[in-house]
């Protein structure tokens, strides 16, 4: 399976260089696409060796994702394994997601974090909860952690699908249309790093933004 490394990224100077050499420890050509960082992000990201594409001006999560899902296609690659550029995604969970594709009984993997949360912020956990079961029902498949950017998504989802949002909704987007378009969506269990990071996610107009799609989709 030929398969490249998707993350997008925003003002992660800080921590993008040791995940980009974690990553080439296990040969996967990683894609960068930088939604308008204001710090180095971008230059240190393509020292390391990373291709870089870069958006001018922010425009959210869900378009830095949109390009590098163009990018992976036309150069012909057969999953996307996509990743925060934070710090929080560990590089050595990869196996995990490979093996789970490899049984060719799915066709998007989704990291599930929720069977130990003791280090994730309590009002995460109840979000998550509430997003998963949500989008779960919507879907009409379990999906114990929507809200999780670590995924494996092979290329046939990517060619039938095409997102519309431009920020965080885009993830439950596409597990969204992915479900009614037929793909089967599983989960593996991961790891996750919290340390004193701060959540991009905007608790009020994020959360208004995630009920306006789901309201328009229903």
């Amino acid at each position: 399976m030929k398969a490249c490394v998707l993350i997008p990224t925003y003002n992660e100077e800080n921590e993008i260089a040791e995940l980009i050499h974690a990553l080439q420890r296990l040969s996967l050509e990683i894609i960068v696409t930088d939604d308008g960082s204001q710090d180095k992000t971008p230059l240190i990201a393509e020292s390391c060796g990373a291709k870089v594409l870069l958006n001018e001006r922010n425009i959210g999560k869900g378009a830095a994702l949109s390009r590098g899902f163009d990018y992976a296609l036309k150069n012909g690659f057969d999953a996307v394994i996509t990743m925060d550029g934070d710090g929080q995604h560990r590089p050595e969970d990869i196996p995990v997601f490979f093996k789970e594709a490899e049984s060719k009984e799915a066709d998007i993997i989704v990291g599930n974090r929720m069977l130990n949360t003791g280090n994730m912020p309590f009002v995460r956990v109840l979000t998550n909860k509430f997003m998963s079961w949500m989008i779960s029902r919507i879907a009409g498949q379990n999906i114990p952690d929507t809200q999780c950017g670590f995924r494996l998504i092979k290329s046939g989802v990517l060619e039938k699908i095409k997102t519309e949002t431009v920020k965080f909704e885009a993830e439950s987007e596409i597990l969204i249309k992915a479900s009614a378009a037929g793909f089967r969506i599983k989960s593996v269990p991961i790891r996750t790093v919290y340390a004193q990071e701060k959540s991009r996610i905007n608790p009020f107009s994020d959360t208004i933004r995630f009920f306006k799609y789901i309201s328009k989709i229903r």
